[in-house]
């Protein structure tokens, strides 16, 4: 029978800590010699400690009286442990906001047990925030220009501002636009010379720009400028791909002469001034303005040697931590990330903890980070949204690996690989689950960023999560070490919605057996074929997801990676890519509007693609070798099966059509009168992605479901919207003779709306699009399906008919 008080409470009377220790003890013998209990019987003893933000550390800690400080109630706890005992501890704090003056750091000696473990919480009920941030007493004072200023106490700088429950934006050029991809807004003439020369003092500002290839986000420090006006800075190491900064995707911001817009706010840290342009209504006086100062809220620190164990955080809101992205430097290995090991959370040298049932928002850098050691940690049942960062990493340490490299043209010669299989220690995450999590809006200020991102880790479990919103990858592991991994039940769309070139689960694999020289990797493999799995030991396991990329692949293996299974998934728009590995075993998927892309296939790679639902034909690039197989997968338009067996595969590939339940209600349960059941295609659950406590279920939202890229979708004379654009087949000699065409082909542009993609394309109303891609272009149909086989390009080459001859246009379409 469970036994549960709270501490300073009992039989009605007050004690003291060291009586009810005393007590307790004593009672454990008598007990123990009367035969009663087993040794740790105790341990079921619950004792609880309340924090309130207007208690008192005069208090005892009851709910009557309980301390004002979380460091109070963690002293006393640490108190009683290293006095030797054995309770069960709870540290729940009562409704209200705590403003933390340095994060709350848990040891190994004050770690729970798997019979007692030890936690911190909301009270039931109780809307409890954690904040990283100090509220600002200030004095406002009308300035020319619609900016207040007020003078600043208590803190020496300011990097992230907050107030009515959101971020506020720092002085930028160019101002920010909501729904604005990249940044807000972007601008080419951020650096010009004329704009640059009419900043005073720029020092202390920063730079954000996309990578020039758009594979992530690269940030810079002002430092100042040079004798000749032009502007000093430094960064650009947040990507681990090195390159120049996008010439257009760049803003910049926290320069005083950039403040010019409502919302918008600048600290001058010198003189430890606030300014402020206040919004439409606000009243600046009223406005409750807190100043983000930590980068961390609660750590567990502890080793392998000396691991933190069976502490649990639960119920609560982290807020108002300092952006981080000018700290995002460590390489991971040859992946294309560089990484910060810092968050709201941090798990670092753990054992059977975890973080449940919280929210996270309103951050400068990621919610939780999981580093090097640690086991059996759990995230379970969070809202994560509004972050500059990631929302869940695991990263290992790499001392823990062999032979590393630590950027992509980097290699260890092969004379000096280690061969020894696996980790040569166990400092990485290891058994974890990230489950039931609602992961929305992260990346505001960081885009080389992840949902969920693990790197150097093993058996990790992903599931039932919901992502969407997101600049980058929902889901991304960064290598083959040690894999094992099982993603599954997953919800992940809107993705990549900054960058490019990457889908909505993304992995590489650029382990030891790789090289960035394509022909001496195929060389050490044909004589080292075992070295492939010199890291990705386990086999990762991606099955019942649904994905949905519209800038690049519903699921995207890039260079190297190796050993998956993959299968019963639905991927809803990029359709699926293999590059440059091995050993992949994908069946039983479907890929709706898209289909297969292998790209860079090595000789005996011992792939297999088998048994999938494709809607386009397969889209080859640089492949000479087929692995062991890919056949048996079911087209739904034979002239996409005729077109992959130009490639010499699929000898019996399968033409029908699927007689999906429902696809407009996104139930793509295959119909029992399709061919493709009869031929070995097995349904899976169409109800069963995303998250699944109900709370946050009613929050979530749903991927978007595009009409079939289906002949029988479009019917004659059918106008469709397409990148802002009216457009429909050419169907009649009237349309023939208007537009001046030899026959009756193409696709006629009935509108342009303006500003719209189509019209940044120098599209125009009364053109007839011939070709798209290099391939010609006889109905909306074939439109579609080829935009879907190329939408990882982020662009379309287009040849259009206009005044009786060819143009040629580019559709940018991310």
């Amino acid at each position: 029978m469970i036994s549960h008080r709270t501490l300073g409470t009992h039989n009605n009377l007050s004690m003291t800590n060291d009586n009810v220790i005393k007590g307790r003890m004593g009672l454990a013998l008598i007990l123990w010699a009367s035969g009663i209990f087993a040794l740790g019987a105790c341990s079921t003893v619950v004792t609880t400690y309340y924090v309130a933000p207007n208690g008192s550390d005069e208090g005892d800690g009851t709910k009557q009286r309980p301390f004002i400080s979380l460091a109070s109630a963690k002293r006393t706890v640490a108190d009683l442990k290293e006095r030797g005992s054995t309770d069960r501890f709870e540290m729940v704090l009562l409704e209200g906001t705590y403003h933390l003056s340095a994060p709350l750091v848990f040891h190994a000696e004050e770690s729970g047990t798997p019979k007692a473990p030890y936690t911190i919480r909301a009270d039931d009920g109780a809307e409890v925030i954690l904040s990283g941030g100090v509220p600002l007493e200030l004095d406002w004072e009308p300035q020319e220009g619609g900016i207040w200023k007020s003078p600043v106490h208590g803190v020496n700088n300011i990097t992230a501002l907050f107030a009515e429950e959101r971020a506020l934006t720092r002085a930028r050029y160019p101002n920010k636009e909501e729904g604005k991809l990249p940044f807000g807004g972007f601008a080419a003439d951020a650096l010009d010379h004329e704009r640059v020369a009419s900043w005073e003092n720029p020092a202390g500002g920063f730079i954000h720009a996309m990578h020039r290839s758009r594979w992530g986000g690269m940030h810079y420090r002002i430092t100042g400028k040079d004798d000749a006006g032009n502007l000093v800075y430094e960064g650009g190491w947040q990507n681990n791909r090195p390159g120049p900064m996008h010439k257009t995707q760049r803003y910049v911001e926290n320069i005083f002469e950039e403040l010019d817009a409502p919302g918008e706010w600048y600290f001058a840290e010198a003189e430890r001034m606030l300014y402020y342009i206040p919004e439409e209504g606000q009243q600046v006086e009223d406005m409750q303005f807190v100043a983000a100062q930590l980068e961390s809220l609660i750590q567990l620190k502890g080793s392998e040697q000396r691991p933190v164990t069976d502490i649990h955080v639960e119920g609560m809101v982290f807020q108002h931590t300092t952006p981080t992205f000018m700290k995002t430097e460590e390489q991971l290995m040859r992946s294309d990330w560089a990484i910060h090991r810092n968050g709201a959370v941090v798990f670092d040298g753990t054992e059977r903890c975890g973080v449940h049932k919280g929210t996270f928002s309103l951050l400068g850098g990621n919610a939780v980070f999981v580093s090097n050691y640690n086991r059996k940690a759990e995230i379970s049942g969070n809202l994560i949204e509004h972050i500059g960062g990631s929302a869940v990493c695991l990263v290992g340490n790499i001392n823990a690996v062999r032979s590393p490299s630590f950027r992509y043209e980097e290699f260890v010669p092969a004379s000096d690989i280690d061969t020894i299989p696996g980790p040569k220690s166990g400092d990485y995450p290891a058994d974890c689950i990230v489950e039931d999590n609602l992961i929305r809006h992260i990346g505001s200020i960081e885009k080389q960023v992840a949902g969920v991102q693990i790197q150097l880790a093993a058996r990790i479990q992903v599931r039932h999560n919901t992502i969407y919103q997101v600049p980058r990858a929902g889901i991304n592991i960064g290598d083959g070490a040690w894999g094992g991994h099982l993603i599954e039940h997953n919800d992940v769309f809107e993705t990549v919605l900054e960058t490019g070139d990457h889908g909505a689960f993304n992995s590489w694999g650029r382990d030891r057996f790789w090289h960035p020289d394509r022909k001496v990797m195929d060389s050490l493999v044909k004589v080292h074929p075992e070295w492939i799995l010199l890291d990705a030991v386990e086999t990762t396991i991606i099955r019942n997801n649904r994905f949905r990329c519209d800038h690049g692949w519903d699921i995207d293996l890039d260079d190297g990676s190796s050993n998956y299974e993959i299968y019963n998934n639905l991927c809803l728009a990029g359709g699926l890519k293999l590059r440059e590995g091995f050993y992949r075993r994908v069946y039983n998927n479907i890929l709706v509007n898209n289909g297969f892309h292998p790209h860079v296939w090595f000789d005996k790679s011992h792939d297999v693609f088998t048994k999938n639902i494709v809607m386009t034909a397969h889209q080859a690039i640089r492949v000479d070798h087929w692995g062991d197989m890919v056949d048996h997968n079911f087209f739904v338009d034979s002239a996409d099966l005729e077109a992959s067996r130009k490639y010499g595969v699929e000898d019996d590939g399968i033409v029908g059509h699927p007689h999906f339940a429902g696809a407009p209600a996104a139930d793509f349960t295959v119909g029992d009168e399709s061919v493709f059941l009869k031929q070995g295609f097995e349904n899976f659950a169409m109800d069963d992605f995303g998250v699944f406590s109900p709370g946050l279920k009613a929050k979530a939202e749903g991927p978007v479901i595009s009409p079939l890229a289906a002949a029988e979708t479009f019917s004659a004379g059918e106008v469709v919207e397409w990148h802002g654009a009216k457009v429909k087949s050419v169907e009649t000699l009237g349309e023939q003779s208007a537009a001046g065409l030899d026959r009756i082909r193409g696709i006629l542009l009935v509108s342009v709306s303006e500003g719209s993609q189509a019209a940044q394309a120098g599209l125009q109303a009364a053109d007839v699009l011939l070709v798209c891609e290099g391939t010609e272009m006889d109905a909306v149909i074939d439109l579609v399906k080829v935009e879907a086989a190329n939408k990882w390009k982020g662009q379309l080459q287009l040849t259009v008919w206009r005044s009786q001859r060819e143009n040629r246009l580019t559709l940018n379409t991310h």
